[in-house]
């Protein structure tokens, strides 16, 4: 094998592969000796086919065979005896015109093949050890658990049928509607069998009220203004009334005193043991939360501790599958970039910049976890794959089978453990402060302001 390097630009590289003829022939002669004792043809006995006859019959399917496997492993070993890693799957270019791989597959010319790839770049690791950070931690009080309890108990309301009863408020009415502005029915407007519980501010201000007095049957016009902050930005702050249909309305019954007959109800023993769940529930989220808080700030922190290239195709990648999601999100609301206060062009350089800091991050963190020899276990993407078998309940062997058959879906699920696993390390070796805060600091977004 010749390798010639044509290309050094930044971290692009560009190989020319030269296999000799005569190690294709080896390569074929020593298969058609393997295949002389296994194949069967008509009018000779097993093994004592002539060669000739073998590689008239067989000499063309397998000589393909072996080139497609000697362009593999030479373009690993061209990068094994380079000492580089290649970002992504190097584009490989075979003899294009038909003459020309006629000549290599009959064993008249050398096999001569292009290989483009960009290198990893070199990854200095930065001294975290001396870095410094805050976790925020809330407490779970008296008043979060009572509150949680009472969601429970709201959840396991049972309801009975008003019959001709006007809707009073908390009753849940069951409506049929067609949104309209301006006269006419606006996207995502139209709606029927829809719940609506009065009083409970989960519709558009002002729509929950003006169905108090309504029978079943009645048709009501519901005048009212999306909010300026809603989050269709075509029909913030916009007047719009509904047709509304009353099909059905129910009252809730009297409230379950909060004791330990109510906790049996839901399969436990007293409701001291009910408020002991709920509270590590609540601690269990709280804990996750500032688990993510810190995390973030740690990624923060590693990412103005690294500058150095990156592979152009790799952020070129995760832009896309970026850029994807965004027009996706857009697509669902019916907004524009306009509509989000910017434009296409700045949303491209903006979401370009995330897509460099997500390599940038993942290739740090991988070079942390090769460095200190962390992995992740069969038995733990095994844990991965049931956990995401659960979230599809009555398909879950359609689910196995497609994680088991697809190396890149089950990938998928090793590499968020990974990076969770190198955080932990990471975490582990610099200084963590646990800082009081509230519960609504704790669980409020930087990136919403």
């Amino acid at each position: 094998m010749q390798v010639t390097e044509t290309l050094s630009e930044g971290l692009k590289r560009e190989l020319k592969i030269v296999i000799p003829a005569t190690e294709l022939e080896e390569r074929l002669q020593s298969r058609l000796e393997e295949l002389k004792d296994r194949v069967q043809i008509r009018g000779f006995r097993p093994g004592k086919v002539p060669m000739a006859h073998l590689r008239k019959t067989y000499g063309k399917p397998a000589m393909a065979e072996i080139i497609q496997q000697t362009v593999i492993e030479s373009s690993r070993k061209a990068l094994d005896e380079r000492g580089e890693k290649a970002a992504m799957q190097p584009e490989l270019a075979l003899p294009e015109s038909e003459s020309e791989a006629e000549d290599v597959v009959s064993g008249n010319a050398d096999l001569t093949f292009t290989m483009v790839y960009e290198v990893l770049p070199e990854i200095v690791v930065a001294d975290f050890s001396g870095l410094s950070l805050e976790r925020p931690v809330a407490e779970v009080t008296e008043e979060e658990v009572a509150a949680r309890i009472e969601d429970i108990r709201a959840g396991h309301i049972h309801w009975h049928d008003k019959g001709d009863a006007a809707a009073e408020n908390g009753d849940k009415v069951m409506v049929a509607f067609i949104g309209k502005i301006d006269g006419e029915p606006f996207e995502g407007g139209t709606g029927s069998g829809v719940e609506v519980v009065i009083g409970s501010g989960q519709f558009i201000p002002g729509f929950e009220e003006q169905l108090i007095g309504a029978k079943v049957g009645e048709t009501r016009l519901v005048e009212v203004s999306f909010p300026e902050d809603y989050g269709t930005k075509r029909l913030a702050g916009k007047p719009a009334t509904f047709d509304v249909t009353i099909e059905g309305i129910a009252a809730p019954e009297t409230h379950q005193e909060l004791d330990d007959e109510f906790a049996s109800h839901l399969g436990i023993e007293t409701m001291d043991k009910l408020r002991e769940i709920v509270r590590e529930q609540v601690g269990l989220e709280f804990g996750a939360r500032s688990r993510q808080k810190v995390k973030r700030s740690l990624l923060d922190a590693l990412d103005e501790l690294h500058k150095f290239e990156l592979p152009p195709k790799m952020v070129e990648e995760e832009f896309n599958n970026v850029w994807r999601e965004v027009q996706a999100d857009l697509a669902r609301t019916g907004n524009s970039f306009e509509d989000e206060g910017t434009s296409e062009d700045k949303a491209r350089d903006e979401y370009r910049g995330i897509a460099e800091r997500r390599v940038r991050l993942g290739l740090v963190l991988a070079e942390v976890g090769e460095k200190n020899e962390i992995k992740v276990t069969d038995d733990e993407v095994q844990r991965a794959l049931v956990e995401r078998m659960r979230q599809f309940p009555g398909q879950e062997k359609q689910v196995y089978d497609f994680y088991r058959n697809n190396p890149e879906a089950l990938a998928s699920l090793r590499a968020p453990i990974f990076e969770e696993k190198v955080v932990d390390h990471i975490l582990g070796a610099v200084t963590v402060t646990d800082k009081a805060v509230s519960k609504d600091d704790l669980f409020a977004d930087p990136d919403e302001e």
